[in-house]
């Protein structure tokens, strides 16, 4: 005979089966939606997610609420990409110089890759839900630790590490820029040149506070 507990011990595994269903559901989603935004481009709409999907919109609202809610996924899903490629992980045994080289040529191979995701990333859905600005969002993220670097080099150099996070926003906001600008002129330059002319700016500042 079931006791109490057993029933509640019952329900309480159903419900976290349920949620691990959803969760899987919700990924799977996403990755649809990011097929999507590289087949049909940046302005792509929710019947053509859904049928990317296999899906229909009532199944994408139920997940995510409506197209805010899903931009804000699939956003969560490209900054957690971005991060993963960038040489961020052993970052402290570069240079800075070649950090700001490693980190642009990683960046900017992202978007030479995926330019309508990055675009469709880059541009937050008209609507009543508000939605978080996404290049704030991701450029604090990795400027935090391009910061945490740049300090750690400052100090092994016997110099302030003050300008550690001037320097670390600074270098990624910059990026980030040239990455827009890239992408306006259509991607006209090799990545590689233009990954040379952002090394080219930051390297004098970098040289200036080596020890003597």
């Amino acid at each position: 005979m079931k006791t109490g507990s057993d029933t509640a011990t019952a329900v309480d595994g159903r419900a976290a089966r349920w949620e691990e269903h959803n969760i899987q559901r919700r990924r799977e989603l996403v990755e649809e939606a990011v097929r999507a935004i590289r087949e049909h481009g940046p302005a792509v709409g929710m019947d053509e997610i859904a049928s990317r999907s296999g899906t229909s919109k009532t199944v994408l609202y139920r997940h995510f609420g409506d197209k805010a809610g899903l931009y804000q996924a699939v956003v969560e899903s490209v900054h957690d990409y971005i991060l993963h490629k960038l040489p961020l992980s052993d970052a402290e045994s570069f240079e800075p110089r070649d950090l700001v080289r490693n980190l642009a040529d990683a960046y900017l191979a992202v978007v030479e890759r995926d330019r309508n995701l990055y675009l469709f990333v880059s541009s937050r859905p008209a609507g009543d839900t508000p939605v978080d600005d996404p290049v704030l969002g991701i450029t604090t993220r990795i400027g935090n630790e391009v910061s945490a670097v740049f300090g750690a080099w400052l100090r092994r150099q016997g110099r302030d590490d003050q300008p550690a996070n001037t320097w670390g926003h600074g270098a990624v906001g910059f990026i980030w820029a040239v990455a827009d600008r890239w992408i306006v002129t259509n991607l006209r330059r090799p990545r590689a040149e233009v990954v040379d002319y952002i090394v080219q700016l930051f390297t004098p500042a970098f040289d200036a506070q080596r020890r003597s």
